[in-house]
Order: structure tokens, then C-alpha cells, then sequence
């Protein structure tokens, strides 16, 4: 019989809260790290395991339960943390040897709020370094494996929080989206990945890569789960200036019939797409178009081969201006060198992995002098007219459908050495960080290797609430529910 921590989070949290159950969250995070203990070795989806954090904190929610007091809507419920958001007292080393040793003072305001929902925290978990990649083979500390074949990459940079859920050691995951690094990796391992609306869920504590784009999110086994998280990290953060103060109320579940589902020309799958996805795609437009959905089609020239060029030279330049603290004089690692030039070279060439360089050089060299008008400036002009054209889309559609990736989880290695290749497993998804919008991977059934498939739903900005309750509805009509991998039935999941 399958243990309570693979229940729905919703009923996990409520039969903890029920005096007269059996079940604790202590009973939860005990059954957390057992399965860590267990299966982590193989997966590496954590960096930092934090046993006596976990059980302090399930044991203030039990006492809270035994003194009658609500300790909120996600009692007991087992969280795993990307490693570039603070957590009080736990290492914080953003997968990087730069950051090494360095311990959080406070903790992340999204985290602050889902502690104080319930929830309680079982470890780090790893990551692309500061966020840069797409595979989570970036990490100093070594790649995360994807649990449905222990050959292939889990996707990133939020692989470690994807790998964790994938393989049933938490319910739910923090990642962090600056260009589809939530939605990407539950797509290749089966979850749903919900990317808010900028400004949604504060950015307080989560290490900086590109503040224009960065927004925290949830990774979980269902719309259902990921909502309950979003809903307790949300709203407006006097330490975040960029948060939203506007709180868009719960939507009842629509009827699809008669919903506007948006196909986009720009992104679809190319002349040469990936057989499983597309078909995955295929079956999905034609659940929805026999559920009395309309599909609309619309054409976005930006949104398509002018995406990633614009992303790619946004995110660096943001990046290498966030990055320069990192110096050895001010903050992170030290590495001695001749004179202050030496030491500065010596720390950031040693302290930084080849992808993070390649980022700040790339971003220094857009913002330079003679060159930010020819680069960086014009893809701002160009982001700003992406942003513009799906506000347009909009009003012509409810929601927008898309593949999320090209094709599921690749091998491990085999776009390491090609940088564009890699970049181009984001094609997809950048679109929405640069416009600000929310946007939702959806476990879509597995291809004829068993490696899991994901579609994307996209919405207005601001439309949050609507977009989860559009994605719970098509979620139910597509009844392909996240695949549980082999490897999770070996700790009874």
C-alpha cells in the first residue's frame, strides 16, 4: 500500500491537521528522508539534506495540531528547495564553487510563506549554477539524473527540485524560472511546473541571474498541488518592490467548452519534430476540440526565431551585472592573485563554471560601450514589442497551447559540449519570461521509450488564477497523470 506521502498534498495536509489521525508531519518527514536516504545516491537531486530542520519544523506543526491551532494549509507537507533560494541556517551555494561554505542568515520570503503554510523543509536541492543551463549538468557538485532513466539529463536549471518530486522523495519543490528552468525540467520528468506572473511571488532571498526575469514557482504532481503552493507564497513583499499588489481571486474550474485555445505558428515543433511530442500535442488539441474548445490561430513573429536571440542577450547582461559582486573582495570565494587584477581573475576564473562565464562575457560585451546600442537596447525595444503582441494574442485567446520542449529528456553529455543546442531546448518556453506572462507544463503521457512528455499553457499577465483553473480542467480531460519511474517503486511509492 502506497505510504500517505504520495497522496495528494491537499489530503496529506489535511489528515495531519486532524487531531484524531495517526498521521504527522513528523511521520511525513520521516518518510521523506527515508526515501532520500534510499534513493538519492543514484539520483543526486539534493546538495544539502537538512534532517534536524525538517523535524524541528514538522514538530511545530504537530504541537500546533495537538494545541488546537491551525498550522496552515500545507501541514506536514515534505518541501525540497532549489539551492539559490535562502534558507536560514542551511548552505545557499547556487551549484557553485563561488558560493562555497557560505550559509543563509534568513530565509527567502517564498520560503518564509510555505514554512509558515506548513510545510516543512528536507534539504537543498541542486541545480544548473546560478540558474545557467538547461540540463543541471552545469552544477559544480556534479549533474542531477533524470529518475525515469538514470541516463538522461532531468532537465534545468531546477533539475534537482524536478528529480526530488520526480522520484517521490517530496510532494513539492521550489525552482526558480528566468527562461522556462521551472516548466523545462517537469516537462522531462513528468510534473506539472508553474512559472507565475512576474511579480506574483516575491523574489526576496533567490540569488539574482536576471532580475527582469527571474519569478519563483512551483513543482509538484498535480495543478492541484502546484496551486496550494502558489497560493501560499503569493503577494505583495516589502522586500521586493517589483511585487504585485493586486491578488487575483480563486476561479471556479471553466467548462471547456467554448474555451479559446491559441496555436501559434511561430511555436510550433518545426518540419522535423520530435514523433512522441507531436503527437502528444495532436492528442491534446483534439481532447480539447472534442470537449467544445475553439481553437484560435494566431501568428507571433517574435515569439519564434527572435526569441531566444532577445533572451539571450537580455538575461547575460542582467547577469553579468548581478554576477560582479561575486569578485573576491566583496563577496563569495577568495582565490589570491598578483595585485587586485589578479586576485579579481584568479577568484572569478576559479569560482565560476564555464557556462556562467560564458554568460557574464557574453552579457559585459552586450552592455559595452559602441556595442549596447547595437545589442542590448534593441532587444530591449524588441522584448518590450513581444510583450505587446501577446497582450494582443489575448484578446483573440483564453489561453495559448504549446509543446514545452522539443523533444523529452536527452542523455546525459550530449549537448554539453554545444552551447546552442543546449539553448535551443528553451525555445518554447522563453517567450513567456519575456513577456512577463504566467505559464503551466502539464504532464502529457510518456513517448515509446517511457520518457515523459509535456505540454504548456500560457495566459495574460496577471491571470494567474484563471490560467491554474484552465490547466486543472484540460489536466482532468487528458487524464495522463505524472508517471511514477521505476526506481520510486522501491521505496513503496
Amino acid at each position: 500500500m502506497a505510504h500517505a506521502l504520495d497522496l495528494p498534498v491537499a489530503e496529506m495536509a489535511r489528515r495531519v491537521r486532524d487531531p484524531r489521525d495517526p498521521l504527522t508531519a513528523r511521520v511525513l518527514v520521516d518518510e521523506s528522508l527515508r526515501r532520500i536516504e534510499a534513493l538519492d545516491g543514484r539520483v543526486k537531486a539534493f546538495l544539502h539534506v537538512a534532517p534536524d530542520l525538517a523535524r524541528a519544523q514538522a514538530g511545530a506543526v504537530d504541537a500546533a495540531v495537538t494545541a488546537g491551532r491551525d498550522p496552515g494549509p500545507l501541514a506536514g507537507v515534505p518541501l525540497a528547495v532549489k539551492d539559490n533560494l535562502e534558507v536560514a541556517g542551511l548552505p545557499l551555494t547556487c551549484a557553485s564553487r563561488m558560493l562555497a561554505g557560505y550559509v543563509a542568515p534568513r530565509d527567502a520570503t517564498a520560503v518564509a510563506r510555505a514554512v509558515a503554510a506548513g510545510c516543512c523543509v528536507v534539504g537543498k536541492a541542486n541545480l544548473d549554477e546560478f540558474a545557467m543551463g538547461s540540463s543541471t549538468e552545469n552544477s559544480a557538485f556534479g549533474p542531477t539524473r533524470n529518475p525515469h532513466d538514470l541516463a538522461r539529463v532531468p532537465g534545468g536549471s531546477s533539475g534537482g527540485s524536478a528529480a526530488a518530486v520526480a522520484a517521490r522523495m517530496v510532494p513539492l519543490a521550489l525552482g526558480s524560472d528566468t527562461g522556462g528552468s521551472i516548466r523545462q525540467p517537469a516537462a522531462l520528468t513528468g510534473l506539472v511546473g508553474f512559472k507565475p506572473s512576474y511579480g506574483r511571488v516575491s523574489r526576496s532571498g533567490l540569488v539574482a541571474f536576471a532580475s527582469s526575469l527571474d519569478q519563483v514557482g512551483p513543482l509538484a504532481r498535480s495543478v492541484e498541488d502546484a496551486a496550494l503552493l502558489f497560493r501560499a507564497m503569493r503577494g505583495h513583499d516589502a522586500l521586493d518592490a517589483t511585487t504585485r499588489r493586486d491578488v487575483e481571486a480563486a476561479c471556479p474550474l471553466p467548462s471547456l467548452a467554448g474555451l479559446r485555445v491559441g496555436r501559434v505558428a511561430e511555436l510550433e515543433l518545426g518540419e522535423r519534430p520530435d514523433a512522441g511530442t507531436a503527437a502528444a500535442l495532436a492528442r491534446a488539441r483534439a481532447a480539447l476540440a472534442g470537449a467544445g474548445a475553439h481553437e484560435v490561430e494566431l501568428s507571433i513573429p517574435l515569439a519564434g526565431a527572435a526569441g531566444l536571440p532577445i533572451y539571450y542577450i537580455v538575461a547575460p547582461a542582467e547577469a553579468s551585472s548581478n554576477l560582479a559582486r561575486f569578485d573576491g573582495i566583496r563577496y563569495g570565494l577568495r582565490v589570491p592573485g598578483e595585485g587586485l587584477e589578479g586576485l579579481y581573475a584568479a577568484t572569478r576564473g576559479q569560482g565560476f563554471g564555464a557556462e556562467v562565464q560564458r554568460r557574464i562575457l557574453v552579457g559585459t560585451f552586450v552592455l559595452s560601450a559602441g556595442y549596447a546600442d547595437a545589442y542590448y537596447k534593441r532587444a530591449m525595444a524588441a522584448r518590450q514589442a513581444l510583450a505587446a503582441a501577446l497582450e494582443q494574442a489575448f484578446t483573440q485567446a483564453d489561453v495559448l497551447l504549446t509543446a514545452t520542449t522539443p523533444t523529452p529528456a536527452f542523455r546525459l553529455g550530449e549537448k554539453a559540449s554545444d552551447p546552442l543546442a543546449m539553448y535551443l531546448c528553451d525555445a518554447l518556453t522563453v517567450p513567456a519570461n519575456l513577456a512577463g506572462v504566467p505559464a503551466i507544463s502539464l504532464p502529457a503521457g510518456v513517448d515509446a521509450q517511457g520518457l515523459p512528455i509535456g505540454l504548456q499553457l500560457w495566459a495574460r499577465a496577471g491571470a494567474d488564477e484563471a490560467l491554474l483553473a484552465a490547466a486543472a480542467a484540460v489536466e482532468r480531460l487528458l487524464a495522463t497523470p505524472s508517471p511514477l519511474p521505476a526506481l520510486a517503486r522501491e521505496v513503496g511509492a
